[in-house]
């Protein structure tokens, strides 16, 4: 990790001090500092860092403007504007463990093709902070960012797989796997006629770990290795990020890391339909029927929405075994996209305690994430004149909201159920995290699911 911490303050270390818009003269900076801030139209405007020279020349501090309360990841951008050295931070902090993770986040590099790793720098742990909360939290990010940034050349169905035994491994977790035509035998028909097209068989990874009598926490996440839109054929254009839809379970495959490691008093599960949505000859088709593993009959309006069918048989699955707390993770429409962009990731639950602790988890940890309404009246849109469902509905509006109505049909016997549609990807740099894949929802998660089993 090119950010490193240190318990306890270090022998030589050099000061970071935070400044506050227009705050410059309440930084209790020495005179010559402050002369020098000033001489360099310093100000404390947000993500701005300047270096401090001494009277010789040499490096005494820096300082970071935090504008008007932009939030603690707006820290994270230390991780690659200051040198590599020892550095602590010149005053307490509101936010301790929030900063450190910031710094952590912001100092990632995806080096797996040849970028090299960025600067090392090392910190004084941040009163307040725990290293190792800091540290599983940060590795779970990682982990995201990690198989989201892999290309499908090396994160098809069989990579993913090994992703999940190599994190089962660490923790000692169980795997299964149904895979090819193994899944028609297990009742898993969609996830089989998602992914049959391609050369890489499709399947559904399932892992366990954690006590039997432990509450049950499942994790469904979408792992749609590549997607070319199927016989609904993509443009190029919008095939050049399809490396990312199996965004959904490389999130929740860092999210299970940080709960084992954490080690949480929980029946965890993970299940992953991993499958690419190729074309070939026997690519299912606009206007199939498919019969799903809960025997709701779906018609196929667009192969391009096939993630929802993937999940629905994971789904189903996962809500036969009655799990306290079900949470799936999907890239799963442009819709969410238009309605709240790229960062902030709607999520849909009818259970009003979940969504209260989802909201305050979000702003305490600083994961944005916003409720959007299973709004009833819209499920009529999934209409099909044929069989009982369609996989899209008849017009353009809504599509977020009508995709977690889809996947609601398959969700009966579990009451704590939520449904999260999003991006897996930062477009452009950010403090915390540079472009590329990005975890987005499972710190907030990590929050709640510490707090209800710790």
């Amino acid at each position: 990790m090119p950010v490193e911490f240190i318990e306890g303050k270090l022998k030589t270390t050099l000061p970071v001090y935070l400044v506050a818009k227009n705050r410059l003269d309440a930084a209790a900076l020495a005179s010559s500092s402050l002369a020098w801030a000033k001489a360099n139209g310093f100000s404390g405007q947000a993500g701005r860092t300047l270096i401090l020279p001494d009277e010789n020349g040499a490096l005494a501090g820096a300082l970071f403007g935090t504008g008007d309360g932009e939030g603690a990841l707006a820290i994270g951008a230390l991780a690659r504007a200051l040198p590599e050295g020892d550095w602590h931070f010149a005053s307490t902090l509101a936010e301790p463990e929030i900063a450190a993770i910031a710094l952590a986040l912001g100092g990632y590099v995806f080096t797996r093709y040849g970028k090299k790793p960025g600067k090392t720098l090392r910190f004084s742990l941040p009163p307040g902070a725990e290293e190792a909360y800091v540290r599983r939290i940060a590795d779970g990010v990682f982990l995201t960012r990690d198989l989201v940034n892999t290309p499908t050349s090396d994160m098809g169905p069989d990579e993913l797989e090994k992703a999940v035994r190599t994190l089962a491994g660490t923790y000692k977790a169980e795997v299964w796997v149904t895979k090819g035509d193994d899944l028609l035998k297990k009742n898993f028909p969609m996830i089989h006629a998602v992914g049959r097209a391609s050369v890489g068989a499709p399947r559904l990874i399932d892992m366990i770990w954690g006590p039997e009598n432990a509450p049950k926490v499942t994790l469904v996440g979408k792992g749609v290795c590549f997607d070319t839109g199927g016989l609904d054929i993509k443009p190029s254009s919008g095939m050049l990020l399809m490396k990312k839809d199996m965004g959904g379970a490389a999130n929740v495959l860092g999210l299970a890391s940080m709960i084992m490691a954490a080690g949480l008093e929980v029946r965890l599960r993970v299940l992953i339909p991993a499958v690419e949505n190729s074309i070939a000859g026997n690519a299912f088709r606009p206007g199939d029927v498919l019969v799903s593993r809960k025997g709701i009959t779906v018609e196929i309006g667009n192969t391009d929405a096939e993630g929802r069918l993937v999940l629905a048989d994971a789904l189903a699955l996962a809500d036969d075994d009655e799990p306290q707390l079900l949470i799936d993770m999907a890239t799963l429409t442009g819709a969410a996209r238009v309605a709240l962009g790229p960062d902030l990731p709607p999520f849909y639950t009818g259970d009003e305690a979940l969504a209260c602790d989802l909201a305050a988890a979000s702003v305490a940890v600083e994961d944005p994430l916003w409720r959007m309404p299973l709004w009833k009246p819209y499920d009529a849109k999934l209409s099909s004149k044929i069989a009982d469902i369609n996989n899209v509905t008849s017009d353009s509006f809504a599509g977020s909201i009508t995709a977690a109505l889809f996947l609601k049909r398959f969700v009966e016997k579990t009451a704590a159920w939520a449904h999260f549609d999003i991006f897996a990807w930062n477009p452009s740099d950010r403090p915390q995290g540079l472009a590329g894949g990005e975890a987005q929802g499972i710190r907030a998660l990590e929050r709640v699911i510490s707090k209800r089993y710790a």
